[in-house]
């Protein structure tokens, strides 16, 4: 069996590299590709299969998925380029001949609204008409979104535009896990799992962050474009920032809950907010 995983020098991409050495697959049998070339030969280094690619290059691409049975397409980074890109990763892996497609989207590609689940939702029906097997992993938040801010929550508490909306967010490390289940295990061809953790509110975000650092940190809700405007101060790129407050758009609308399939792909429950901030602080 040889497993190519795109994005393996990324942060979502080398957790399911480690997920399946965990499961007991061979180093051998698993072909890391990415473009950060350091970070591939650390891989090398652990007997994995590495080979650079770029989302951008076709060349690379079918290169690097020559011979695959399965490939573990992690989504790309640069969110409105992703439509020629993941074409580009399609397009090879249909020439590469390869068994079954695991594709990391967005919870509810089919039907959200928000910016994001657009090129999700694209890529989705390209890998559906390309007639490859496949498999879609539509993922909520990432836990880290808001675990990797909590210096910033202690000194200014929560801020968004997500109202009461709840967020199944899951740390990649439980999303990593699930994929490699996926991979290593029969029955989920042409199965669509919407992925996360028990659902919390940015208002008990601030709750439990207060309850663990003993800080006064309480959630403001703010309307879509002033939002931006923080983030925008707080140093992000106006566009990025936009994406961002249009997300809590759609979490206000129930568009990042759902139920728990992550639970039974992994056999446990998932991390909870309260054991990822306890464990990021």
């Amino acid at each position: 069996m040889s497993i190519a995983v795109t994005g393996a020098t990324g942060q979502l991409g080398r957790l399911i590299v480690t997920a399946l050495l965990d499961r007991g697959v061979p180093a051998g049998e698993i072909v890391a590709i990415g473009r950060d070339r350091e970070r591939l030969a650390d891989l090398a280094g652990q007997g994995v299969v590495t080979r650079p690619a770029e989302y951008d290059d076709p060349d690379s691409l079918r290169a690097a998925l020559a011979g695959a049975e399965k490939l573990m397409f992690v989504s790309g980074s640069e969110v409105g380029r992703r439509r020629p890109q993941h074409a580009n990763v399609v397009t090879a892996a249909r020439e590469a001949g390869v068994g079954l497609v695991v594709y990391t989207s967005i919870a509810h590609a089919d039907t959200a609204e928000m910016r994001l689940a657009g090129e999700h939702r694209d890529t989705e029906r390209l890998i559906r008409d390309s007639g490859l097997p496949y498999v879609f992993l539509r993922n909520s938040w990432y836990l880290e979104n808001y675990t990797d801010q909590l210096d910033a929550y202690r000194e200014h508490g929560v801020a968004g535009a997500a109202g009461d909306g709840r967020v199944s967010a899951a740390t990649r490390a439980d999303y990593a896990g699930a994929a490699a289940v996926v991979l290593t295990s029969d029955g989920h061809n042409h199965q669509v799992y919407e992925l996360g953790g028990a659902p919390f509110t940015l208002t008990d975000l601030a709750a439990e962050v207060a309850r663990q650092t003993g800080a006064p940190v309480g959630y403001t809700d703010l309307p879509a474009d002033r939002y931006t405007e923080v983030l925008v101060a707080a140093g992000l790129p106006e566009g990025y920032a936009a994406v961002l407050a249009d997300s809590d758009l759609g979490l206000a609308r129930g568009e990042l809950e759902v139920g728990d399939d992550l639970a039974k792909l992994l056999g446990r429950a998932p991390t909870t907010l309260a054991e990822a901030i306890r464990a990021a602080r």
